[in-house]
């Protein structure tokens, strides 16, 4: 049965987003047109990055919690990752934008994205050393810079909060996932784990939402 543990982790996270993505109050569905070529995107840029870690084993799958199907080094759980995790986060996204009117943390988006980025950009700069850390913590400094001060993106309040709520499910998901599937170059991150979750990884998430928002509610935009 282990064979199956990532791909149930999966089916367990998609099941509940996607049976409530046609109820008629927040209408998910309805917004798919501008959901899955953002998901795409960001499939895609998530897919590189993931094989060149692997490739450089800077992360490494155990093959007997996957069905052992692999692809460029990847196991196929793996690709589904990056449309499945990024779906139900959006769906989170839109479910807060629904049920709390008010953007309450759009006062204060210019403070916690320049807090957020000093933090990142010191830590990266003190661990030149360990790839996963600079390499994730650049990368998100660079596009909170771009969607907080050159795009003046209005949804920024609105992506940290939904981000407040979407660590939770992202971390449960994650502890399965690095205690039984994943298996990490220490060499190459901090040495800190929330539970058995490098805290690289927290972040490596916090990317992966901002890019698929930043895309999705720019066609949405356009669309509208």
């Amino acid at each position: 049965m282990k064979q199956f543990t990532y791909l149930l982790v999966l089916a367990f996270t998609l099941s509940y987003p996607l049976y409530k993505s046609f109820e008629d109050k927040v209408a998910f569905h309805k917004k798919w047109k501008a959901l899955f070529p953002a998901i795409l995107v960001s499939a895609v840029v998530f897919i590189a990055w993931d094989i060149w870690f692997a490739g450089m084993h800077i992360w490494s799958f155990k093959p007997e919690y996957t069905l052992g199907i692999f692809f460029w080094g990847l196991p196929l759980e793996e690709w589904l990752f990056f449309f499945i995790v990024p779906y139900s986060c959006v769906f989170i996204y839109e479910v807060m934008n629904y049920f709390v009117k008010k953007d309450v943390l759009a006062p204060y988006t210019k403070l916690i994205s320049i807090v957020l980025i000093a933090l990142l950009v010191i830590t990266a700069a003190l661990h030149t050393d360990r790839f996963y850390t600079l390499f994730t913590f650049v990368m998100l400094a660079a596009f909170l810079i771009i969607q907080q001060f050159i795009l003046k993106s209005a949804w920024m309040g609105r992506y940290y909060l939904a981000w407040t709520v979407c660590i939770i499910p992202f971390l449960l998901v994650n502890g399965v996932l690095t205690s039984t599937v994943l298996v990490y170059d220490n060499l190459e991150n901090l040495g800190l784990r929330i539970y058995t979750i490098p805290l690289e990884d927290a972040f490596y998430g916090m990317l992966q939402f901002l890019l698929v928002i930043g895309i999705y509610e720019y066609l949405k935009t356009k669309r509208s």
